[in-house]
């Protein structure tokens, strides 16, 4: 027998049990980049891109992605998501381009939302790099990581700076 939650008595993926757990306040945020060139960047700031306002959509990509975190991930279960928040940064050092993408979800309920939180940054940067690979296909994408949650039985997690 298995000691991990999300297998059955057969050994076969199951959708673990949670009726019994406990609701708290739930949050999780992750983090991605892209890494551009430089006339990609400046069509993104410049809002030149022929495809629209490529933050704009990402945006709302990822927060459609969130909520659809249990459609795509099998063993997720459906949640009432109670807030999701985007934000983009630019880190220009070393004369790279890159695009830092920044989720924040959080719920009330039994179960975290660190997958929620991922996806969405995930789906964030497949965006960008959908809306931009007619000007270059190189962009990079990465890493993408969890870099905070708090609540649940295990308590609070902080990454140390990446």
């Amino acid at each position: 027998m298995s000691s991990f939650t999300h297998f059955n008595e057969q050994g076969r993926a199951k959708m673990v049990d949670i009726t019994d757990k406990s609701d708290t306040i739930r949050t999780a945020i992750a983090k991605s980049s892209v890494t551009v060139n430089k006339k990609i960047y400046e069509q993104i700031i410049n809002n030149g891109n022929s495809k629209g306002d490529v933050l704009a959509v990402s945006q709302v990509a990822g927060i459609m992605a969130a909520k659809k975190t249990s459609d795509i991930i099998p063993m997720c279960h459906p949640l009432s998501l109670r807030g999701v928040d985007i934000s983009f940064g630019w880190d220009l050092r070393n004369e790279e381009h890159k695009l830092e993408i920044t989720v924040s979800v959080k719920t009330k309920g039994s179960t975290g939302v660190e997958m929620e939180a991922l996806t969405a940054a995930s789906v964030c940067a497949l965006t960008v790099y959908d809306m931009c690979k007619a000007v270059d296909k190189g962009m990079v994408i990465g890493p993408t990581y969890l870099a905070e949650k708090t609540g649940g039985k295990n308590g609070d997690f902080k990454r140390e700076l990446i």
